[in-house]
């Protein structure tokens, strides 16, 4: 069963950050029943609805380190900047952080946008050029991730950084701890990684 819901947050501010026009989303239902198979195939579904570390994921699949290079630490006060509805949840004011996550040897992989509890964020992360899950994991900091939804669109931008055509699959979720929200993160994955996970779709 697919779903056509409409889309809960906007790309008129992808000038600020690259979310996704979106062609297909779906919410937190689907996220636990998953996709069918002609639509989202396994291996990618593991990817993009299972609860583990997508930094970790992709260095097994490409059996290098994943690294960031960040394109953005910008304070937003209150707004919500366009942001998935679950940013009503992180503490004010606001962060917001950008990177690309690629291998060693430069091969960009996803992109992802985040947003913290600005008086908190040097806390979790004291090293900003390190993966989040990095940062977390050397402080034994205790989380769980909570999918909230997921999504195919298209951007043009990053269309540009992968060198991919979309459509792009997404998805964004909740960290969590201590019972307390801790970032909301927003994650687009490049079609590179169908040379490892097979075809997005299997129609």
């Amino acid at each position: 069963m697919t779903a056509n819901l409409k889309p809960s947050h906007s790309s008129t501010l992808a000038h600020k950050w690259h979310a996704l026009d979106i062609i297909w989303e779906g919410g937190e239902d689907i996220v636990k029943q998953g996709l069918p198979h002609s639509q989202l195939s396994p291996a990618w579904q593991i990817l993009l609805l299972g609860d583990g570390s997508p930094t970790r994921h992709l260095q097994l699949l490409t059996t290098e380190k994943t690294e960031i290079d960040l394109i953005d630490m910008s304070p937003i006060g209150s707004e919500n900047d366009g942001a998935p509805p679950q940013i009503d949840i992180i503490p004010e004011p606001r962060l917001r952080r950008q990177v690309w996550l690629r291998t060693a040897s430069g091969q960009r992989l996803a992109y992802a946008a985040s947003w913290w509890d600005g008086n908190h964020v040097d806390e979790y992360l004291q090293n900003r050029s390190l993966p989040i899950w990095e940062s977390l994991s050397r402080l034994h900091t205790e989380l769980y991730r909570d999918i909230q939804g997921i999504y195919s669109g298209n951007s043009s931008v990053l269309e540009d950084a992968f060198h991919e055509k979309g459509p792009f699959w997404g998805r964004h979720y909740l960290f969590w701890h201590d019972r307390k929200p801790l970032t909301l993160i927003y994650e687009v994955f490049s079609p590179y990684l169908q040379k490892y996970l097979g075809e997005m779709s299997l129609s």
